[in-house]
């Protein structure tokens, strides 16, 4: 017997009716397909993650489903991360139709975005992530949340989240693979001095997660480039703001409000 797999399955619905998931559930039930969890994903679309020890049980469900009326199968896989956090909340992350590396949160998913960057920070080795946004959106309280969610330790290299922080060097146990490194990336490049830029090439170098703020201002006053990011995170107050950097472009960095 093979080891039992985990499956998605997430499927949409033309005209809801009631009886109608539990006729999915006795189909699963009768293929010997047991359901994990499930849950609405997005209007008019449920997901679910199954497991069972055939595969060839999953081609039967999806010939079977095919011939039903009012649903239509429109994900069959084994789950992604992003598929497995679409039924833990109940809805897709956003994602960049032309990056495919881009994913856009506001204010009021904070949990969604915890729970997607702890996913990244759970992988083993180094994880770059760049998170964009305006001031007092939620992206430090995020970046330390994720980093508990995700059982790391947490150290700023740079912030001003109580008062400037500009780290020149760390102690023999702050450079470990379990730790994330939070960096604020206009400090880093606009008010800091070349130890801690001899700091700081030492921590990307290393295998572990960094998190970095303003990740476009870093890019642009440093040696590194956006595609050396793994992830970028846009986090809004609203779905239409602006994340712009027009105030340090024109007057420089002491008119950026960044905490």
């Amino acid at each position: 017997m093979e080891a039992q797999k985990e499956w998605y399955m997430e499927y949409e619905i033309s005209k809801n009716r009631p009886g109608l998931l539990g006729d999915v559930a006795s189909i699963l039930g009768m293929l010997g397909i047991n359901i994990v969890t499930i849950n609405g994903v997005d209007d008019m679309r449920r997901g679910m993650l199954l497991t069972t020890d055939d595969d060839e049980k999953m081609e039967v469900l999806r010939n079977v489903i095919q011939k039903m009326d009012k649903i239509t199968i429109t994900r069959l896989r084994p789950p992604t991360m992003l598929d497995r956090l679409a039924v833990r909340h109940g809805r897709y992350i956003e994602r960049d139709s032309e990056d495919k590396k881009t994913f856009r949160f506001v204010r009021d998913e904070l949990g969604l975005l915890v729970d997607f960057m702890a996913e990244i920070l759970k992988r083993e080795g180094h994880q770059l992530i760049g998170i964009r946004g305006m001031p007092r959106v939620g992206k430090t309280e995020s970046m330390i949340a994720a980093s508990v969610s995700a059982n790391k330790r947490w150290t700023f290299l740079s912030s001003t989240l109580l008062r400037q922080t500009v780290r020149s060097s760390l102690a023999i146990d702050e450079m470990s693979a379990d730790h994330v490194y939070l960096i604020d990336g206009i400090v880093s490049t606009m008010r800091s001095t070349e130890k801690h830029h001899s700091l700081l090439r030492e921590v990307m170098s290393f295998p572990a997660a960094k998190i970095i703020e303003h990740p476009d201002i870093f890019v642009r006053e440093s040696e590194y480039e956006l595609s050396e990011f793994h992830y970028i995170i846009e986090l809004r107050q609203h779905p239409d703001e602006e994340i712009t950097y027009d105030l340090i472009n024109n007057r420089g960095f002491d008119n950026f409000d960044m905490t």
